[in-house]
């Protein structure tokens, strides 16, 4: 062990299992406030249905209702409605490719700062909107700072979260994103009896809260320690580290987790060469997609599980459900069930914080894509047979479910399929996408796979009503097939493809994928260190190509 009077230091070359501090209650509160960044995601979300349904909203937009028209009857036109709802997806998709580039210039904090303005911006514009064509600018506008925010924050609180709870606390953001939901339906129906423009304005200024609570709070926590290694500056990386841990800033395990960084970082440049703004994005499409290590590879694999994510089918639960369940005469209050959904939604979703972390990553994945296409094909042959394909014409002119019991049963697997989804896939996604990119792509890599989420939600959003609308596909429940159907392809994909991060350090996260597969990447234990294979101690070393490259350039990419 060495002699007693020498102070003991902790090599990073040797003990795996020791190159991070214990947590601190101090670190777990700040790396758990970057989540609040999920509120953005879900409220403007949420917000956006109960606002496009106000009559006073409809009037700025449409005009003032013409005579004889039932307020029923006075809806936004079909191309307004689509301008209006989807506008704000195209600035996120935009907004997430840009962060990535924005989080290596200025670093992860101040890039969720600026989208915290940028977003403010966009919900002034909103509010102070008298017409169509300030709403769907501000929408554009505050679409790129969600879209800064949706990306980075996942990157940042990625590369500060301790390994052992970094699942938890990622997970917290989805936690953020639905309780985003919940508090734009409540709002909605507080609102919905206002009258003036109240009741379109509130609604979207509430949104200036959370940008200024998101943005004024990061200015006091410290930027991420893996983005100072990245541009060299390894002092300010070690009293980041020193923050974010807790810990004394010449602690042993502030300098065995630094050496770590540094060493991961020297050794991934050597396979990941800089260069050029082309072949910084370029690097991202390296390599074999039959490696698993291979930048290709990982970049497909993030893309696709927010594809996968998508394709689940819950937005169309949460987006057209209750209208569809509504035309059974099954349901009398839409907003009851639609509250319910979103209700188990965010309850379950902090069953993710313990089970991320006990069951693993890829056993969520599977266990939750297993349990909603049972969900899926459930609700589908119920409707099919009994449920939602069978109505008829009431007295009152309206559609009545011949069996309203297996209506009933319906609803119950479709909320049972939420509470698969919030606690397994909802989280998981996320998380992945974090946690498997290497340094010198891993914000591009984030910002790639951020916009894949909002690239499929905007496509499924669009094409789903042609799905099930009579004059179009109307499939009615066997739309629930084409979901399970999904649904069972996530599994087989999670099954093949996803490889199990838990209670590994991102650089860990990097030799795992080197050295194993997918199928059997649970069984991987980390065995050395980077900074023990290049004979790093602590931070006392920093490969000088490094600081001559960020000396001369003045960035690295």
């Amino acid at each position: 062990m060495g002699d007693d009077s020498e102070p003991r230091r902790l090599s990073a070359t040797a003990d795996v299992e020791r190159i991070e501090a214990p947590i601190t209650w101090k670190a777990y509160l700040m790396c758990a406030f970057a989540s609040f960044g999920g509120m953005f995601f879900g409220y403007d979300s949420g917000y956006i249905n109960g606002v496009t349904a106000s009559e006073t909203f409809i009037e700025v937009i449409e005009g003032p209702r013409p005579p004889g028209v039932l307020p029923s009857d006075y809806q936004l036109s079909g191309s307004h409605l689509s301008l209006i709802t989807a506008i704000l997806s195209a600035g996120t998709f935009f907004g997430a490719i840009i962060a990535g580039d924005i989080a290596d210039i200025i670093g992860r904090k101040y890039t969720i700062i600026a989208g915290c303005g940028i977003y403010i911006v966009g919900v002034i514009l909103q509010v102070a909107s008298h017409g169509l064509g300030l709403i769907v600018a501000g929408r554009l506008i505050a679409g790129f700072g969600v879209g800064f925010e949706s990306a980075i924050v996942i990157l940042y609180m990625s590369e500060i979260c301790p390994r052992k709870v970094r699942g938890a606390l990622v997970a917290g953001y989805q936690f953020c994103v639905t309780l985003g939901l919940l508090i734009a339906s409540c709002v909605n129906y507080g609102v919905r009896n206002y009258g003036g423009t109240a009741e379109y304005r509130v609604p979207i200024g509430i949104q200036f809260i959370f940008g200024v609570v998101l943005g004024v709070g990061l200015l006091f926590l410290p930027d991420s320690p893996r983005y100072f290694v990245k541009r060299g500056r390894v002092e300010k990386a070690r009293h980041a580290l020193s923050r974010v841990r807790g810990q004394p800033a010449d602690s042993e395990y502030v300098e065995a987790e630094l050496a770590e960084i540094i060493a991961n970082e020297e050794y991934e440049r050597a396979l990941i060469p800089g260069g050029s703004w082309i072949n910084g994005w370029m690097n991202c499409f390296r390599g074999s997609v039959f490696k698993s290590n291979s930048n290709l590879r990982k970049t497909i694999l993030g893309t696709s599980l927010q594809m996968m994510q998508q394709w689940t089918g819950v937005n169309f639960i949460f987006y057209y459900s209750t209208p569809f369940l509504s035309a059974t005469g099954a349901i009398d209050n839409p907003f009851l069930i639609s509250l319910i959904f979103t209700l188990i939604n965010v309850c379950s979703t902090p069953i993710s914080f313990w089970t991320v972390e006990w069951l693993g990553r890829r056993p969520l994945l599977l266990w939750g894509a297993l349990g909603m296409l049972i969900c899926q094909f459930l609700v589908a042959i119920i409707g099919d047979t009994v449920g939602f394909n069978h109505t008829f014409i009431n007295a009152d002119g309206n559609p009545q479910a011949q069996n309203v019991p297996a209506v009933n049963a319906q609803i119950a697997f479709i909320a049972i399929f939420i509470f698969f989804f919030a606690s397994t896939w909802g989280p998981g996604a996320w998380i992945m996408i974090g946690e498997i990119f290497p340094l010198p792509i891993r914000s591009r890599g984030v910002g790639l796979s951020t916009a894949s989420n909002w690239l499929w939600n905007t496509i499924i959003a669009v094409i789903t009503p042609y799905m099930v609308a009579e004059d179009e596909g109307d499939l009615k429940s066997n739309v629930f097939f084409i979901w399970g159907g999904l649904c069972t392809c996530a599994f087989v994909y999670a099954y093949f493809l996803i490889p199990e991060t838990k209670g590994l350090s991102l650089e860990q996260v990097d030799r795992m994928m080197e050295e194993t597969t997918p199928r059997t990447s649970a069984k991987w234990r980390p065995h050395t260190t980077y900074a023990a294979d290049m004979g790093m101690k602590g931070g006392e070393k920093l490969d000088a190509n490094i600081t001559e490259d960020v000396e001369r350039k003045g960035s690295i990419f």
